[in-house]
């Protein structure tokens, strides 16, 4: 058995597809859905991130912009910076680019984000809402997973979902959504993590195993049970000098050692990552759409 590739690229393609009239129809009203990325510091990954969505504003024709500014920040000078944006009518979604320097505290700035501008959905406002599954703006990278799933008509419900990660940004919120008493959900969620005892027993019994812990091939082949749907949402750099840059990406599964043994699996790169970007996206239109 050779596993089916979920890739994203062809996934987000088709949640482009479905954004492109809501905006002609915003545009028609002469709105022009507004997205604002805030950059602190020098990081090259966080650069690329953020070059990337906005890359993906202009290919959507969405207004963006970027305020870049040095590692010294202070925490009062990003919070006036958020609170312009929120004041901003050409802004409909604020995202505050990850990680921040050590001066600020993460959840005062998030915090200080408009509940209805917050297309990261970060805000505890919006985390709630998640919570008690009534509307919000859904956190990008769990919602694109979801999205993944339904794409290939991979049906959550009834099946026993094991997500390896518990932060704040991926294994939580997954695992809230999907366990809802909703569609895309109604699935037997098990978080574990890094202290779970018998981490291979609990992975073994997933129908859909998620690995979020940020480690280079945690997850090996016979972690997996046969047959399984295997999402793989890390993003890690290893050495590598075969390579023009010295390194390559490789996810948190050992892709190539489960490629035989599961029914789906995604890759990394270009699986769960333009998810992200997709979702953030639409997002931003959501959100125009809400404020206007």
């Amino acid at each position: 058995m050779s596993a089916q590739l979920i890739k994203g690229k062809e996934v987000a393609a088709s949640i482009y597809s479905e954004l492109k009239p809501r905006i002609e129809a915003l545009k028609k009203r002469r709105i022009v859905p507004g997205l604002a990325a805030v950059l602190v510091g020098d990081d090259p990954a966080s650069a690329t991130y953020v070059n990337s969505k906005i890359k993906a504003c202009k290919k959507l024709g969405l207004y963006s912009e970027v305020v870049r500014r040095p590692q010294t920040l202070s925490q009062a000078e990003l919070v006036e910076i958020v609170a312009s944006l929120n004041r901003n009518e050409q802004i409909h979604g604020i995202l505050v680019q990850s990680p921040l320097p050590k001066q600020i505290d993460e959840l005062s700035v998030t915090l200080t984000i408009l509940p209805e501008k917050d297309v990261d959905g970060f805000h505890p406002q919006n985390v709630g809402l998640m919570m008690i599954g009534r509307p919000c703006l859904l956190p990008c990278t769990p919602h694109g997973i979801i999205k993944l799933l339904e794409y290939h008509r991979i049906d959550p419900a009834g099946r026993e979902v094991v997500v390896v990660g518990r932060s704040n940004i991926v294994g939580k919120p997954l695992a809230a959504m999907l366990m809802q008493k909703a569609r895309m959900a109604d699935a037997t969620v098990t978080v574990s993590h890094s202290r779970s005892r018998n981490l291979s027993e609990i992975t073994r019994r997933a129908d859909i195993l998620i690995a979020a812990v940020g480690r280079p091939k945690t997850i090996t082949a016979d972690m997996v049970k046969s047959g399984a749907v295997v999402i793989d949402v890390g993003v890690n750099r290893v050495d590598d000098s075969t390579t023009p840059k010295g390194y390559r990406l490789v996810g948190d599964v050992d892709f190539d050692k489960c490629l035989d043994k599961v029914s789906y699996i995604s890759p990394v790169p270009g699986g769960v990552g333009p998810m992200t970007i997709a979702m953030l996206m639409s997002n931003t239109v959501e959100a125009a759409e809400n404020i206007t």
